[in-house]
């Protein structure tokens, strides 16, 4: 069971689902996942977790007040002076979704929108570190931004958050590169151009995908369960690879690689 106590700085360490249906969602995750639901706190505006086998593995929410739910997965990069970061990513061409806010003792966070798009938060670790468990069926597996501007993006990344970047390929067909672990060895998340691909109306976005023993098997259970096959199973030398979608259109992926 690959376990850690905290994630290194700058890379993803939490992910939460923003809901338009709480309870569907809780029910659907659960049952395609394995996952625990724990109730929903008042203290913090009804958010939950779900847990696998007891250790938290993603959050979840609905709709904020006037705020409706977008029905999306939101990433978290691991920061140790979030006031600082939010300054940086504001200096660098982000743009501020909520300034740095404390959750009790558990940390602070703050919810940015980077220079190419895409939506993404920052925790600063109090009590709670986030996910701690990864690469097992149900867990977090790889974390990846779709973007429209590669280069712009890796520059933020690697300026704000301190990334120590790696293009593993560099050709108009495939432009990919990812976070070094700065902790030791490994890869913690990548950036793809997407330029080429992402559809009309698609902007740049982060997804994340849980780890399963049976990509083919979950895909279809996802569709049992009202979901929806976005792309199917598919063999990549990375593992088997699919995107799904919920009950309320939030898109998310698979990946298998004992297969």
């Amino acid at each position: 069971m690959p376990t850690r106590d905290h994630a290194p700085l700058g890379s993803p360490c939490w992910t939460d689902l923003w809901t338009s249906d709480v309870e569907g969602s809780r029910r659907f995750y659960s049952e395609l996942l394995g996952w625990e639901t724990q109730e929903p706190s008042p203290e913090f505006g009804g958010y939950f977790m779900f847990t696998r086998n007891g250790a938290p593995v993603a959050g979840g929410m609905g709709d904020m007040d006037e705020m409706r739910a977008d029905n999306t997965w939101k990433v978290y990069l691991c920061v140790d002076d979030i006031a600082r970061t939010a300054e940086a990513a504001a200096s660098a061409g982000a743009r501020n979704v909520f300034p740095p806010m404390p959750v009790a003792d558990l940390g602070k966070q703050t919810v940015l929108v980077d220079p190419t798009g895409a939506t993404l938060g920052a925790w600063q670790p109090g009590t709670f570190s986030g996910f701690t468990v990864l690469n097992e069926h149900g867990t977090p597996d790889w974390f990846e931004l779709l973007t429209r501007d590669h280069a712009g993006a890796v520059a933020f990344y690697r300026d704000v958050f301190g990334w120590d970047t790696a293009d593993i390929a560099d050709s108009d067909e495939f432009r990919y590169t990812i976070m070094r672990n700065p902790d030791g060895e490994g890869e913690l998340a990548g950036i793809m151009d997407a330029a080429s691909f992402l559809p009309e109306g698609v902007g740049s976005h982060w997804s994340v995908y849980w780890a399963v023993d049976d990509a083919d098997a979950v895909a279809a259970r996802a569709e049992a369960l009202g979901g929806s096959v976005v792309a199917a199973p598919k063999d990549t030398p990375y593992g088997r690879l699919a995107t799904l979608s919920d009950p309320v259109g939030a898109h998310f992926k698979l990946r298998a690689t004992n297969t």
